[in-house]
């Protein structure tokens, strides 16, 4: 799968947050990316479901800000 498609959508591509962290095909720059569209999927779907319109199967937000994290204390250095 190539980059924008797994942009468009995460989760299709990934089960977890984690399993980007995984994927050796991704540089750092892509999987901080990939990440930060899953959140902001994730956000929106919030809002929808908050405003009765449940969307897809839900990540948990807190899934992915914790690979985030993961992520970006691992940093490599350039």
């Amino acid at each position: 799968m190539n980059l924008d498609a797994i942009l468009r959508d995460p989760s299709a591509a990934y089960e977890k947050p984690d399993d980007i962290l995984n994927d050796s095909n991704l540089s750092y720059d892509e999987k901080l990316e990939v990440l930060e569209q899953w959140e902001y999927d994730a956000l929106e779907l919030q809002v929808a479901t908050d405003e009765n319109m449940p969307g897809a199967k839900e990540v948990p937000l807190d899934d992915i800000l914790a690979a985030k994290k993961k992520l970006t204390t691992k940093k490599p250095l350039k």
